[in-house]
């Protein structure tokens, strides 16, 4: 017997309630980008999968960017090949689900958030894979209040945002999927081969909807903590996202988001501050290579991944202490002590490159002598 699942059943406070509160931190993108997601809605005359807001075409434009017909700009979402995109998304109009896999930083929570806002509507259905993430996070859970007057009924069952996506033909998230636990990420074979959820102690079952799919996302460097199986990996299409391929696309990836999160937190532009940004991102580049952007000097590599997310965050607490301590002018002061956070993680080794770093590189660079100052400041 299959059975559908009720989502009123969920808390309220966990459902999106349609009018997001302008003073959210952090707005879900289908309510960041509503006007974004109602413009493509509006001209897009092309085929939709079953239940899909928009079509893939239209997905793919959403996250890449573009100019509609009627002038209404589409910002990027994401600044990488096309084709990367264009594979996630075809992805998803598969009954195959979709794994984006990729070193720290390289926006796979950010991608697979707006693939869920395109696709669905609604980026919340989400599992957080942890090592204690337990196996109701993905099936069901019980109302115990209920399961104890009662026994096992529909009315003491807890769905899980998978059950609920699976009933309702959505796009379900699941977060740092090798971080959970082996035989709990299993729980999911069933799920992606058979597009069935058993529900063993009611005697049902909940069948997957069309238009229902999952995206995991996954760090590579993570491998060796919770490997997926053979029999697990088969059901994924796994999409790797790389890193920025050059020094200007990752600026403006940070300057993008440093804007946002900027606005967001009224903290001021920083018109004058992309020469820092290149900056946090040259040195974050140079040390993840291990040699000079021009290749004619190599360096030690720190212990930490120096990641694009990294650097947006450098940039974003540097703009903070501008604005509330300085003159609002983002300079190399206020983000070196960012940067020497980022780098130094193993208080020992990665002191010692950095050290090499800062009188190797950055003293000799010329234009850069205010941050090799700013920087040997902090370092003392």
């Amino acid at each position: 017997m299959s059975v559908s699942v009720d989502p009123t059943t969920e808390p309220t406070s966990a459902r999106p309630t349609g009018n997001e509160s302008a003073e959210a931190l952090r707005p879900h993108a289908e309510h960041a980008f509503a006007g974004e997601l109602a413009a493509l809605a509006a001209q897009d005359d092309r085929p939709r999968p079953a239940r899909w807001r928009l079509s893939p075409w239209a997905v793919a434009t959403y996250l890449l960017g573009g100019v509609l017909p009627d002038g209404t700009v589409i910002s990027p979402k994401y600044v990488g090949p096309r084709r990367i995109v264009e594979v996630a998304v075809s992805t998803l109009a598969t009954d195959r689900a979709l794994l984006l896999l990729g070193v720290p930083g390289t926006a796979k929570t950010w991608v697979s958030e707006h693939l869920a806002a395109a696709v669905s509507g609604d980026s919340t259905l989400l599992v957080q894979g942890t090592a204690g993430t337990p196996e109701e996070a993905i099936r069901y859970g019980w109302n115990y209040a209920q399961l104890l007057a009662h026994g096992p009924s529909r009315d003491a069952l807890v769905p899980s945002p998978v059950m609920r996506a699976m009933a309702d033909g959505a796009t379900v998230r699941v977060e740092e999927l090798t971080r959970i636990p082996a035989d709990v990420q299993d729980t999911l074979i069933t799920i992606l081969s058979e597009k069935t959820l058993p529900i063993p102690e009611l005697g049902q079952e909940v069948q997957a909807v069309r238009g229902f799919s999952l995206i995991a996302t996954a760090n590579d460097r993570d491998r060796g903590v919770n490997e997926l199986s053979s029999a697990l990996r088969r059901r994924f299409n796994t999409v790797v996202l790389p890193l920025p391929e050059s020094v200007e696309a990752e600026v403006d990836i940070v300057a993008r988001r440093v804007d946002q999160i900027g606005r967001s937190l009224d903290l001021p532009t920083a018109p004058d501050g992309i020469d820092e940004i290149r900056r946090v991102v040259t040195v974050f580049r140079e040390l993840r290579a291990g040699v000079t952007s021009d290749g004619r000097t190599k360096v030690k590599s720190p212990s930490g991944t120096l990641s694009t997310a990294e650097a947006i965050s450098v940039v974003t607490g540097g703009l903070a202490l501008a604005a509330h301590f300085g003159d609002g002018v983002l300079r190399a002061g206020d983000v070196a002590a960012g940067v020497l956070g980022a780098v130094v993680r193993d208080p020992a080794a990665d002191r010692v490159v950095w050290q090499e770093y800062l009188e190797a590189v950055v003293r000799e660079r010329a234009g850069w002598t205010d941050f090799y100052r700013a920087c040997r400041e902090v370092s003392a």
